[in-house]
């Protein structure tokens, strides 16, 4: 397996690069985001584990671009900034997980393992059995990662399509927090559970736009549950 480490702190590279290399990984060094940038364009890395505080172009950015030319390796970013408003926006950006610095060498293989995992179950040519998932008038498509309500195409980041889909398969199920940050952004992903409510808050913007009523409910002092609301229901 070969990953891309953008690292700029010599200290962190030495300890990471060596860390990996012992546990049987190939890796690769970019000390900017211009040249992580550029190596991630044009080399097949299984994983890219990325500062966020980088000369030339931030990781924030480098992910965003990637993301934008249809890069879909998995990107763990690393920070210092470690808040939930900070989490949200490297997220936003495109990445699959987010490490607080400092962190043991062992959580970040864990989070390693955990984004491998993730990534090899998704069919590789990208086909799924159940490959539209419905709820009412609300569709996700999981070979286009495209989801709409009533013909219209809503735009969803990587971390909302995941939150999404699983929503959809488990419907009228109540779903805790902690279960969903285990199953969207990984059982070793170790954050606040305020981070679960964020992208909820940004899906049901995405989902009720000009489109009726609402599909995502709030089960107070459990958690969300995605069910059908009738006309003259009680919500939770």
């Amino acid at each position: 397996m070969r990953i891309l480490l953008v690292e700029d702190e010599p200290a962190v590279v030495s300890v990471i690069s060596r860390g990996l290399t012992e546990s049987g990984y190939e890796v690769s060094v970019a000390p900017d985001g211009l040249l992580g940038l550029d190596m991630a364009r044009n080399n097949n890395f299984g994983l890219i584990i990325m500062d966020v505080m980088l000369p030339g172009k931030n990781g924030i950015e480098v992910c965003r671009q990637l993301r934008a030319d249809q890069v879909q390796t998995p990107i763990l970013m690393l920070t210092a900034l470690g808040t939930t408003e900070n989490v949200v926006i490297g997220l936003d950006s495109g990445a699959d997980d987010y490490l607080t610095k400092p962190f043991k060498f062992q959580e970040l293989e864990a989070r390693i393992r955990s984004l491998l995992r993730r990534r090899s179950t998704t069919p590789l040519n990208g086909k799924d059995n159940n490959n539209v998932l419905r709820m009412a008038d609300l569709e996700l498509d999981t070979d286009t990662k495209q989801a709409s309500r009533k013909g219209r195409i809503m735009t969803l980041t990587a971390t909302e399509y995941r939150l999404l889909e699983y929503l959809l398969r488990n419907p009228r199920k109540v779903l805790s927090r902690v279960e969903i940050l285990e199953h969207v952004w990984g059982i070793d992903f170790n954050m606040s559970t305020k981070v679960v409510d964020v992208y909820v808050n940004y899906l049901r913007k995405k989902i009720n736009k000009d489109s009726g009523p609402e599909l995502i409910q709030t089960v107070v002092g459990h958690g969300y549950m995605l069910k059908e609301t009738l006309a003259d229901e009680n919500s939770y």
